[in-house]
């Protein structure tokens, strides 16, 4: 079992950045590919970005690319989510997701771990 908590959700003005965090405990984080979702209200939960056990790759969605940036501390158990030039349209609840098993970094159904999420919200 993994614990996942997020922090560093907040308001910000569009163009402005935002860096999440997502705090795990439980078995060894090490293992584990890490993943961001958001979801926005009335749509679905989306991949945002994922990093591999690691820390050697990294996949982003297009809508993300080139804006935000996933990393991680081993030694702290910890992931994290820097998102520069914010746009009203990231507005989203943000979820951290834990992957111990096969398929792709992209959807959500392959990951077994989930965190509470935390709010970000872009004001225009």
């Amino acid at each position: 079992q993994v614990q996942l908590v997020e922090s560093g959700g907040g308001l910000v003005q569009a163009g402005g950045s935002l860096r999440l965090s997502c705090a795990a405990s439980g078995r060894t984080f090490s293992n584990y590919v890490m993943g961001w979702f958001r979801q926005a209200p009335g749509k679905e939960r989306e991949f945002v970005a994922a990093i591999t056990q690691n820390g050697y790759s990294t996949y982003y969605s297009d809508s993300v690319k080139g804006r935000f940036s996933i990393s991680r501390d081993n030694a702290e158990n910890t992931v994290y989510l820097q998102m520069n030039s914010l746009r009203h349209e990231d507005t989203a609840v943000y979820y951290c997701a834990a992957k111990y098993r096969g398929g792709d970094y992209y959807s959500k159904n392959n990951y077994n771990y989930w965190g509470q999420g935390t709010q970000v919200t872009v004001s225009s």
